[in-house]
């Protein structure tokens, strides 16, 4: 049984580079087969449909998210500095490729063409973010840390926009320093 595991765990890494680099419809199995090396049939024993597959791997995604949100808060003592965190980790992952790019960023710019299972997954995983973020500008508003201008909520997909916004900018200009420098302006407002 590791053995399926192990292959089911090696078919979604091979996928999610495949995603981030041509989206949804920018692979098929025939690519993942050649990277894992293994046949078609394989995957589909794993995975019956590209829509199966991509999926598990937003699904995994926000479990894995989730299990970054509970870091962040056991590591950074405040909510600004968790905040400050989490564009940190982005920044790296864009200046030197030790993560890749958002999927579900780039699966949110594709939704009305995703199948409605994905799509639904896409959209849960925002829902996720958005609800730490909500509760990160809700913390820090109550302990004095945030001097908020709207809403936690109104806040929180501000926040998101922005960093996201700042992902799709130095991925479109080839240039990852730009995420730095658009995510400036949200770090500063959040150490004001």
């Amino acid at each position: 049984m590791t053995n399926l595991s192990s292959t089911s765990d090696d078919i979604l890494a091979a996928a999610r580079p495949l995603i981030v680099a041509g989206g949804y419809n920018g692979f098929s199995y025939a690519d993942i087969a050649e990277i894992v090396g293994i046949r078609k049939a394989s995957i589909h024993h794993h995975f019956p449909s590209k829509v199966d597959l991509v999926r598990t791997l937003v699904l995994r995604y926000r479990e894995d998210a989730r299990a970054g949100f509970v870091a962040l808060e056991r590591t950074a003592k405040d909510p600004g500095e968790q905040l400050s965190n989490y564009i940190a980790y982005w920044e790296k992952c864009i200046a030197d490729a030790s993560a890749p790019f958002c999927i579900c960023a780039l699966l949110a710019s594709e939704l009305p063409a995703l199948p409605v299972e994905v799509a639904k997954e896409v959209r849960l995983h925002f829902e996720t973010l958005s609800e730490w973020l909500t509760s990160a500008f809700e913390r820090g508003a109550k302990s004095g840390i945030f001097q908020l201008q709207s809403a936690p909520k109104t806040e929180a997909e501000a926040f998101m926009a922005a960093v996201h916004g700042a992902m799709l900018s130095a991925r479109v200009h080839g240039n990852p320093k730009l995420f730095g420098m658009i995510t400036a302006s949200v770090r500063a407002r959040l150490s004001s």
